[in-house]
């Protein structure tokens, strides 16, 4: 009677824990506090360990409703989460590879968000996952974008869901061939790009828990390797027990991870104040000459305006590859006639999109170059004053 006493106990509790509060998309969620997922080991590392951790590669700035948000001090030109790295399959699914030093604990713990005067900033979190983000998949275009602070994660779930549209700059879309190559900032299209993809993939918000593992499926294997046009090999995730940037040795990807504990007492050592970090956020990512700026801003350009154009006209020949498909098929003289009739509405209305996608992407760089040109005409100022 004692045992099966203690076995209705332990599933009363496990039911209970599986409770969770889950927001509707008009009520607002609360602070994220972490503590969602814990491997089943102690650990003396808490919360405090990001703020002293990431203190020297950004800053911390008071936000409401999420406390405490780290912004990267990246100097890198139209840095944007999960771009600078790759892609690799293990036994945790689609993991992101980081090259950055300190990317084992934003890319895999916690959220992220975006600010208008701040830019990407990181909501710390206690679970680890192989990647937080949710994708899109299409014939030509494989695209993901970073959870947003309020996505859940539901224990024993998972991430199915979006808590609402992600806005269009907050997606990093590629061409599917480049999926598994290195240096994929390298190939991420302009984000100008989202108006028309957006319109020719489809959603797949796919992290689910598997024997306490969070596991991001994303798309399938055979899928990728279809596009791609490659083999993909599967590494088993290997612990190691200092920071560093994760490395593939044999069949091993070697990561940190380690488990993290809510510590809500803790806080940054250095905090600012979010109507003060705009001005002190520039001021610490101003660390490069103005001539290397303009430089990198200019080949970036290049790259972007190049990418623009190239998936653009690929997508026209795409669309005039399936119109003569579609003609063949046509019995008749009506028939072909309404194929053609349907190709010209849709060549239209594409290339409205282009031409919208070309605007925005233009204004967008006139208005970095004047951005550079007022830092340039700052620093003139300085030195004339000394």
């Amino acid at each position: 009677m004692k045992k099966l006493a203690l076995v209705v106990g332990l599933g009363l509790l496990l039911a209970t824990a599986c409770i969770v509060y889950v927001p509707t998309y008009d009520e607002e969620p609360p602070p994220d506090r972490g503590g969602y997922y814990e491997r089943d080991y102690p650990s003396r590392l808490d919360t405090s360990y990001f703020y002293d951790y990431l203190s020297g590669y950004g800053s911390w700035i008071y936000y409401s409703p999420h406390n405490y948000v780290w912004v990267p001090r990246v100097t890198t030109y139209g840095w944007r989460p999960y771009t600078y790295g790759r892609w690799v399959y293990t036994n945790y699914g689609w993991t992101w590879v980081s090259q950055f030093e300190w990317g084992w604990a934003p890319f895999h713990y916690g959220r992220w968000g975006w600010d208008v005067d701040i830019g990407w900033f990181w909501v710390p979190g206690t679970v680890w996952g192989p990647a937080w983000v949710t994708w899109r998949r299409g014939d030509m275009y494989l695209g993901w974008a970073p959870l947003p602070p309020d996505a859940r994660f539901i224990l024993g779930v998972g991430v199915n869901a979006l808590p609402y549209r992600l806005p269009l700059s907050f997606w990093v879309f590629i061409e599917g061939r480049h999926f598994m190559n290195d240096g994929i900032y390298r190939y991420t299209l302009p984000y100008e790009r989202a108006t028309t993809i957006i319109n020719y993939t489809t959603l797949h918000t796919n992290i689910v828990v598997q024997n306490q593992r969070v596991i991001n499926r994303g798309f399938g294997v055979d899928y990728v390797a279809r596009v791609t046009k490659k083999r993909i090999t599967p590494y088993e995730l290997k612990n190691v027990n200092n920071p560093q940037t994760a490395k593939i040795r044999m069949k091993n990807l070697e990561v940190y991870r380690p488990t993290i504990n809510t510590n809500e007492r803790a806080k940054p050592k250095t905090i600012i104040r979010k109507s003060e970090a705009k001005e002190k956020i520039i001021i610490r990512r101003d660390d490069i000459s103005t001539a290397e700026r303009e430089k990198r801003i200019r080949e970036a350009q290049i790259r972007e305006e190049k990418l623009l154009i190239d998936t653009q006209n690929k997508e026209i020949a795409d669309l005039k590859k399936k119109q003569d498909e579609a003609k063949k098929k046509a019995k008749t003289t009506a028939e072909k006639a309404k194929v053609e009739t349907e190709y010209k509405k849709k060549l239209t209305q594409i290339k409205k999109k282009h031409e919208t996608e070309k605007s925005k992407i233009k204004k967008r760089h006139e208005k970095e170059k004047d951005k550079v040109k007022k830092i340039k005409s700052k620093k003139v100022k300085k030195i004339k004053k000394k």
